[in-house]
């Protein structure tokens, strides 16, 4: 088995749907026929562990086999315990999915030196934009990239020396408004000239929707609508967005997303 291909979810502000985002996207990964490792680095809160744990006591209660990751959180909070998950998942999967704590951290800095692809929710605000991009207070044009751009920017330049890898760096635009505003537009030009600068890709994420929170506690994501009961014309849009947002990762070796059972069973 080759070396996995790393998803790194990472961004020190909290918030912004990051342990939402990386369930879906191993779930999802693990519906297209993919191997699926999930690490939670985040020992205090465990989001990510506890969505997947109730996602295993649904499937025990229906009796019913889902789409799934194997995962584990970091209880050796060192970069030899750090190593010692990885290898351990890197034996199951081939793609590794981390959710970093949204708090500066060292541990989390070592997970972004492994990332082939590297994943940074924000909420479509100049508040988070703040994070990786100052902008100017009257025309909004970015006046300097901030510290954490500077910070992804250390970690690309030494993995690149250290491994000769490139890292695919994306900005997840989450909790998008479904209606246009002024807000959005700045925000948007702003990324845009932003990612040109630094050097990331900008994609739609996971729209402000109830549904995500209403999904936690049975550990279900969009691609279990026949789970859901009543399904709405929103719940068939927010599937859609995260297909789309799926693709928009170009993970390599991604299948046909595909919720039937048989698909999940190849995990």
């Amino acid at each position: 088995m080759g070396q996995p291909h790393f998803i790194i979810f990472a961004n020190e502000k909290g918030g912004t749907g990051k342990s939402t985002t990386a369930v879906h996207t191993a779930i999802a990964l693990a519906a297209s026929g993919h191997r699926v490792g999930a690490l939670d680095l985040d020992q205090r809160q465990r989001t990510l562990t506890r969505y997947l744990e109730n996602r295993d006591a649904t499937m025990r209660r229906l009796d019913k086999r889902l789409a799934h990751a194997a995962y584990e959180v970091l209880e050796d909070q060192t970069e030899a315990g750090l190593e010692a998950a990885i290898a351990r998942l890197s034996k199951i999967a081939d793609v590794i999915v981390i959710d970093t704590p949204g708090r500066d951290d060292p541990i989390a800095r070592a997970a972004i030196l492994k990332a082939d692809t590297l994943v940074t929710p924000m909420n479509d605000s100049f508040v988070d934009l703040d994070l990786i991009g100052q902008v100017h207070p009257e025309n909004f044009k970015i006046t300097k990239p901030s510290f954490y751009a500077e910070l992804i920017w250390d970690s690309r330049t030494q993995r690149a020396k250290e491994t000769g890898k490139s890292v695919d760096w994306v900005v997840l635009r989450n909790r998008l408004q479904h209606v246009t505003s002024h807000n959005l537009q700045r925000v948007g030009a702003a990324l845009d000239e932003l990612a040109r600068r630094v050097g990331f890709r900008v994609i739609a994420g996971l729209g402000e929707r109830v549904i995500y929170r209403e999904l936690f506690p049975k550990g279900l994501t969009l691609l279990d609508l026949a789970e859901l009961g009543e399904v709405g014309l929103g719940h068939i849009t927010a599937r859609q967005e995260l297909r789309e947002m799926i693709a928009g990762l170009a993970i390599p070796g991604r299948a046909e997303i595909d919720e039937a059972p048989k698909a999940a069973a190849a995990g």
